[in-house]
């Protein structure tokens, strides 16, 4: 079971961070080259349909795969070993993740125009480095470190 949950995981782990490659790398600056909210809204509602649920899947799986390699919650929080310190740092990577999606669902999306697009720019590309960092940390889990 548990290679399954590691593979399904890492799959989610490809859509979401793979889109976002995508999105900061090709689609924003043709955006903000063309000032054109609706070229990034048109790849947002593409990418969630299957970047959303691989989101939910990674975290379902990760906390399920977190609870395999230490199964007291409170530990996680500890960094009292390499395992609970990548926990942690995953956990709070997401937390980030999680403000900066708010911030953008709720406060940048539903009054996206060409005057603000640098501004959800900002919160494109630090989504983007945090999906990369969360790659490097489960890479880190999985082999022990770097």
């Amino acid at each position: 079971m548990y290679s399954y949950i590691i593979l399904v995981h890492i799959l989610a782990a490809t859509i979401w961070t793979g889109g976002h490659l995508v999105l900061a790398t090709t689609v924003l600056p043709r955006a903000l080259k063309a000032k054109s909210p609706e070229i990034l809204l048109d790849f947002e509602n593409g990418f969630e349909k299957i970047g959303m649920p691989a989101l939910v899947i990674q975290i379902a799986s990760g906390l399920w795969l977190a609870w395999q390699q230490i199964p007291d919650f409170s530990a996680w929080f500890g960094f009292e070993s390499y395992g609970a310190t990548m926990i942690a740092l995953k956990l709070g990577t997401l937390a980030i993740t999680a403000a900066f999606a708010i911030s953008a669902r709720f406060f940048i999306v539903p009054t996206l125009r060409p005057e603000t697009l640098p501004l959800f720019a900002w919160h494109i590309v630090p989504v983007t480095v945090l999906s990369v960092v969360f790659v490097i940390l489960g890479v880190g889990i999985r082999t022990g470190g770097y």
